[in-house]
């Protein structure tokens, strides 16, 4: 008896690993097919328009990745920190109105984008045209993955991205060979393939998204929601920044070509995104679980994650010249060819940041959260626009990674800052300084501001 006794803490623990093991696989999958989507997208629109018109489906691309953001941070962050494992009659609420406020989301975001269109006129108001059309559905689509996820169903999340794959690859094709390659139907098709996914997503979780409902999820979030919009749209405000900026600076064919580079480093952020889809609810388990691993496991995320990003830039700097740049963008890979580097820079800086980041919002340090987003895009545009003045696309791309990796390094002394002040997570010896110089440190509830 004794000794069943004893194999019973083991055998709940491997079970909690084999579970989490399961859940991050799907992530990994559903966000593998994710990014083949858009990864597609871009490759083609390189292939068939040039330089100067992917350029202008940059400057949309990154609109777009702005306004998925603020989507998150108020429609599927809370979801994530505060419904995950709940009973299914309180997750499909909880769904409704995370849905819905995604949807309202889009739809504002959308507005914005089409009046924009016109004033910007050529390529890029036809890419913020289609962009504008269809931001609803892309961003409803985005919130079904979270809300899956927040759910523990990860497998419902790849089987939409995977109906959106199936319509858009079609689409795409279809344009080429009607002869209507153009930057306005690539975007059309890419947006209205996603929109076909948001509307799937409804019946997959039987649920309405309830946009008279985002009232009160904002108001009833309101201690996560903005906050996290102030950290994840500053956060991606950097990236638009830079492009706007680098655009008036250097021409669009620069901001064509920095994104070149983005695209061939696209396939690892397969993992990347994949992972930190689902550590977000699997930090706000173990906090619940096992708080004393919660340190441990931020610092095996952005461990794992920037030795992985190393590998691939290896991989990508002695592949391409062999064939495989020409294979993947065509002839523009020779100019992304130079920025390969300096990108990977950026990724492994964001890997080794990622880490104290999913720490953070774990422990529901939202204020703390914000309040890094806004210095970390401060810092990244600063240096990438003055990168740029001093050496061009090149330039602009090492002086952001130089940027990045003071940023990360800053997340994690928050974080341990962050452990000094709650009683619920322990601060480990390795996290410098040593924990017994902290001072003494206030109760907080979980999931709460710090």
């Amino acid at each position: 008896m004794a000794t069943g006794v004893l194999r019973v803490p083991g055998a709940k623990h491997w079970h909690r690993v084999r579970a989490a093991s399961h859940r991050l696989s799907w992530g990994i999958a559903d966000q593998g097919m994710s990014t083949l989507t858009n990864f597609l997208l871009s490759a083609i629109v390189a292939r068939t328009l040039g330089a100067r018109e992917f350029g202008a489906f940059s400057l949309a691309y990154v609109t777009y990745g702005f306004a998925l953001n603020a989507s998150r941070a108020l429609s599927a962050e809370p979801i994530m920190i505060r419904f995950t494992g709940t009973e299914l009659p309180v997750w499909r609420r909880a769904a409704a109105s995370s849905t819905g406020t995604g949807l309202m989301v889009g739809v504002a975001a959308g507005i914005c984008a089409l009046a924009a269109a016109p004033l910007a006129g050529g390529a890029t108001g036809q890419a913020f045209l289609a962009l504008g059309l269809t931001l609803p559905g892309l961003l409803l689509q985005d919130s079904w993955r979270y809300a899956f996820f927040a759910l523990g169903k990860g497998q419902h999340a790849f089987l939409n991205d995977t109906i959106w794959a199936v319509v858009q690859i079609p689409l795409l094709f279809a344009l080429i060979w009607t002869h209507h390659a153009t930057v306005f139907w690539f975007v059309f098709a890419w947006g209205a393939a996603a929109s076909v996914g948001a509307v799937v997503g409804a019946f997959q979780a039987w649920v309405i998204p309830n946009v008279l409902s985002a009232g009160e999820w904002l108001v009833r979030h309101r201690d996560l929601g903005p906050r996290y919009l102030v950290e994840n749209t500053g956060s991606n405000s950097s990236d638009m920044v830079r492009s706007y900026g680098v655009n008036s600076i250097l021409g669009l064919v620069a901001v064509g070509d920095i994104q070149a580079a983005n695209v061939l480093i696209g396939p690892f952020k397969i993992v990347l995104f994949g992972i930190s889809i689902t550590a977000i609810p699997e930090g706000a388990r173990l906090l619940r679980n096992s708080p004393r691993r919660l340190p441990l496991f931020c610092a095996a995320v952005s461990l794992g994650l920037t030795l992985l990003a190393l590998a691939w830039a290896v991989m990508l700097l002695v592949a391409l010249p062999h064939g495989l740049g020409h294979l993947v963008i065509g002839s523009i890979w020779r100019p992304a060819y130079p920025l390969v580097l300096p990108s990977a820079l950026s990724v492994m800086a964001g890997c080794i940041g990622i880490g104290p980041s999913l720490g953070l919002h774990a422990l529901g340090a939202s204020r703390r959260s914000m309040r890094l987003g806004i210095v970390t895009a401060a810092i990244v545009i600063v240096c990438a626009l003055t990168g740029a003045v001093a050496a061009g696309a090149a330039g602009s791309l090492y002086f952001a990674a130089a940027g990045s990796w003071f940023c990360s390094l800053l997340y994690w002394r928050v974080l341990r800052q962050a452990l000094l002040d709650t009683d619920q997570v322990e601060v480990p010896a390795w996290m410098w300084p040593p924990a017994a110089s902290r001072r003494t440190r206030k109760p907080a509830a979980a999931n709460a501001e710090p």
